[in-house]
Order: structure tokens, then C-alpha cells, then sequence
């Protein structure tokens, strides 16, 4: 029976360091690299599974079913977390997303690799969900904490530019060769086995349910973030997933591939320069930081709805991915702050699944937007520059009462 205690008492003194936040911040990028690395080869995907029945919505699905099965399965995920622990399911997910992941580097059957695609997703929910809390776990300190949700979307968002760019070099070997790079899943794992720890329930610098309640989804907490976060993830993801198409439609060429993925890129970088600013100005708190964050979205979008051309979509993209940069993490912190230990992977899990809902409908809300009105891309981004402008001064309103509500109650 001493054993346990040991251990607990051990974890509790522990401090994770820069090592720690790489591994989990490397494995923040599988289900990045799961949903964009192989976007470079659909056309030959496309190509290759084009005589095969309804294969114009399967081929696009090979991308989009893993953010669909993220939201389904991150609160089961979290369930596990709270009730067995998080190391050991980070380390068998890691492994499984890497022999899921490479199946299709071998097949040669669409249905068999839609299959593979959805083990992916499930195992990418978990790896999501557990690296997310053991980041709070491992750096409950705000200032720290703050530093490494920041750089998880710096890291997420700089890797969708490199995974990209990856998956196009080496796609040219054909569209097999990308599924291969999965398997780095397999090594990082390795490394997480030696590198990281199980969190004591013991840590009295964390917060813990009392003694004898039962640990529970903290729902009164919960609610209102996770209908912010669904539509927090489908503003992050509108101009990731239009940007290209709006490009095109300022005249550039759609073989211009230079220039579309400049544009891009400097959208992503924006992102990335958002997310490092964060732990700057995250003293302001979660009142002034989320309506800034819609704001700038609002922005960007409505420039470019309003500015034609080609200088007012990179300018709009611009501003509008500055804006999503401070957003993410700012709506992770909303939720995990306020987190006990012991409730934290269920917290995490539905926090997850929300923002991967909000970009698996990002192209379905979209496409119905410019289907319903006829009106052109631009101002369809307006519709919902408008709309995150709404969110914006709502929040602001609502989340400064419920500051001098709770500062009133204290």
C-alpha cells in the first residue's frame, strides 16, 4: 500500500520544464498534421478513386472525418483521463495514431482508407485531450501556463504551414509516400515515456475536489464557454479554409500556387504572432481578451468583404488571423483555469470536442451561406465577420457583469 503513496509524493514534487512542454506541444501537432498533411495529394486522390461511386464527397471526407470523430470521442477521452490517468493513454494513442495513420501508405481501397482515416481521429481525441491537461498539470502557475497554451497554438498553427508544405514535397513521389510521415508519432512516443510523468493527485499546489465529492463534468463552468468555443472554431477556421478561394477570386490564377500559398502563410505567421502576444496581455483577462479576439476577426473579415482585390483579402487575412492567434488560447484558459484536477480531462475533453465541431461545420456553414444568398465568398466572410462582431460586444457586456457580479459576491 506504500507504493502508491511513494508515488504520489514523488509526482507532486516534480517540476516539468521546457523538455516536457516540447513533447506536449509536439504532440499537439498529430491532429494538425492529421487534418492538413495530406491536402496537397486529394487531387490525385481525386484522381486515382474517380470512377468509384459518390467518390467527389468520400475523397474530400479522407480529411474531414478526423475532426468529425476529435468531436465525438475527446469526451470520452477525457472520461478515461480523469478515471485511469493520462500518460499511459497518451503513449498507446501515440502509437496507434502512428500505425492508423500509415495504413494508407499501403492500401490501395478508398473504404479502407476512410476506416484508417476514422481510427485517426479517434486516437488524434485523445492525444488532444491529454496533452491539452497535462500542459494545466504540469504548468498550473498562470504566467507559465499562459506561455504554453500560447505556444500550442503557435506550434499548431505553424505546423499546418509545414505539414503542408511537406505533404506537397513529398506527394511528388504520389499520393501513398505522405502517409508515411505518421509514423513520427512512434518515436515521440518513446521519448514520452521516459520524459513525462503521471500527475500526483497529491500536489497541493493544484486544485482538487474535496474530500469524498465525486468528480463530475463541471458543467455550471462549462456551458458557456463550450458554445463560445463551437463558434470560435468555426471563425478560426473560416479564412484557413477560404483563403485560397478568395485569392483566386481577386484574379489571381488558380496554378499560382506561389502566390496562394504566400498568402497563406503570412495568415498563418499572423496567427502565430497573435498567440505569442498572448501571454502579454493576458493580465486583461478573459473580459477584454475574448471580445478582442472576435473583434479583430470581425475586422479582418469584413475588410475583406468590403475592400475587393487582392491587397484587401491579405490585409483582412491578416488582421483576421492576428485575432484567431489571441482567440485559442484565450478560450482554452476560460475553461481549464477555473479546473480541478480531478475534473480537468473531462473539462478538456468537451472543450476539444467543441472546437473541432466548430471546424468540421466550418465548410457545411459556408457552403449553405453562399447556397442560401447566391452572394459571392467575400460576402459570405462578411456575414460571418458581422456575426463575430455580434459575439464580440456580447461578451463584452456580458462576461465585464459577471466580473463585478463575482467581485461584488467576494
Amino acid at each position: 500500500m506504500t507504493k502508491p503513496i511513494l508515488d504520489v509524493e514523488k509526482t507532486s514534487t516534480r517540476r516539468a520544464g521546457a523538455w516536457q512542454a516540447a513533447l506536449l506541444l509536439a504532440g499537439s501537432c498529430m491532429p494538425v498534421m492529421g487534418s492538413v498533411l495530406i491536402t496537397p495529394v486529394l487531387p490525385q486522390l481525386s484522381q486515382e478513386f474517380g470512377d468509384q461511386p459518390g467518390s467527389d464527397v468520400l475523397v474530400p471526407m479522407i480529411v474531414a472525418i478526423p475532426a468529425l470523430m476529435i468531436a465525438i470521442f475527446a469526451p470520452f477521452a477525457g472520461q478515461i483521463i480523469d478515471r485511469v490517468g493520462r500518460k499511459n493513454l497518451l503513449i498507446v494513442a501515440m502509437l496507434a495514431y502512428a500505425i492508423a495513420g500509415t495504413v494508407p501508405a499501403y492500401i490501395e481501397s478508398l473504404a479502407g482508407i476512410l476506416i484508417s482515416r476514422t481510427f485517426v481521429g479517434v486516437f488524434e481525441a485523445a492525444i488532444m485531450t491529454v496533452c491539452t491537461t497535462l500542459i494545466v498539470d504540469y504548468f498550473h502557475e498562470e504566467r507559465r501556463r499562459n506561455k504554453y497554451l500560447s505556444l500550442q497554438t503557435v506550434a499548431t498553427t505553424l505546423g499546418a504551414t509545414v505539414f503542408i508544405a511537406l505533404g506537397g514535397a513529398v506527394g511528388s513521389a504520389g499520393w501513398h509516400a505522405p502517409f508515411w510521415i505518421y509514423a513520427i508519432a512512434a518515436p515521440i512516443a518513446i521519448v514520452m515515456v521516459f520524459a513525462l510523468w503521471e500527475p500526483g493527485r497529491g500536489d497541493s499546489t493544484d486544485a482538487h475536489i474535496a474530500a469524498g465529492e465525486k468528480a463530475r463534468v463541471p458543467w455550471r463552468i462549462l456551458g458557456l464557454p463550450i458554445l463560445v468555443t463551437v463558434f470560435g472554431g468555426f471563425t478560426f477556421y473560416v479564412m484557413i479554409i477560404e483563403v485560397s478561394y478568395l485569392v483566386v477570386g481577386t484574379g489571381v490564377v488558380p496554378n499560382d500556387t506561389a502566390t496562394i500559398g504566400l498568402v497563406a502563410a503570412i495568415a498563418s505567421l499572423a496567427t502565430a504572432a497573435g498567440a505569442f502576444t498572448f501571454p502579454r496581455i493576458a493580465r486583461r483577462g478573459i473580459a477584454v481578451l475574448l471580445p478582442l479576439a472576435f473583434g479583430l476577426q470581425a475586422v479582418g473579415m469584413i475588410i475583406v468583404w468590403l475592400f475587393a482585390g487582392f491587397a484587401g483579402v491579405l490585409i483582412g487575412a491578416v488582421v483576421a488571423g492576428f485575432g484567431s492567434g489571441i482567440l485559442l488560447p484565450a478560450l482554452v484558459t476560460w475553461v481549464v483555469s477555473r479546473t480541478r484536477f480531478e475534473e480537468r480531462g473531462r473539462a478538456t475533453g468537451w472543450w476539444t470536442s467543441s472546437f473541432f465541431f466548430g471546424q468540421f461545420v466550418t465548410p457545411i456553414i459556408m457552403g449553405a451561406i453562399t447556397g442560401a444568398s447566391g452572394a459571392p465568398l467575400p460576402v459570405a466572410v462578411g456575414v460571418v465577420g458581422i456575426a463575430a462582431a455580434v459575439v464580440a460586444v456580447v461578451l463584452a457586456v456580458g462576461l465585464r457583469r459577471t466580473a463585478r457580479v463575482e467581485t461584488a459576491a467576494h
